[in-house]
């Protein structure tokens, strides 16, 4: 199974920027972040995948977070800009991605981050 390891979360205040990053143990064809609030659902974020590097987005974050990733170091990374509040979240790296209608969901059948924190707050 691969490992995956996030890092980066941190404080940040509203309209700041943060990047996190996803370290794997090998390649995989395709990486997405989740994030799960405290009381709340998961919710998938972002979708990276495939050789041309589709990406998809969940409608909030839309024009904000950015996913990319470098092959050769078997990493994704992403970069939130205009951070808000209800960004506040911790966010897990996953293999593969689950798209409907363009939007990435929070399901994962494939191996599962440990989690890095964002705490957007004033």
């Amino acid at each position: 199974q691969v490992q995956l390891v996030e890092s980066g979360g941190a404080v940040v205040q509203p309209g700041g920027s943060l990047t996190l990053s996803c370290v794997a143990s090998e390649y995989t064809f395709a990486l997405s972040w989740l994030r799960q609030a405290p009381g709340k659902e998961r919710e998938g974020v972002a979708c990276i995948s495939g050789p041309d590097d589709e990406t998809y987005y969940t409608t909030s974050v839309k024009g904000r977070f950015t996913i990319s990733r470098d092959t050769a170091k078997n990493s994704v990374y992403l970069r939130m800009n205009d951070v808000k509040p209800e960004d506040s979240a911790t966010y897990y790296c996953a293999t593969g991605c689950v798209i409907i209608a363009g939007i990435p969901q929070a399901e994962t059948y494939g191996s599962l981050g440990q989690g890095t924190r964002v705490t957007v707050s004033a």
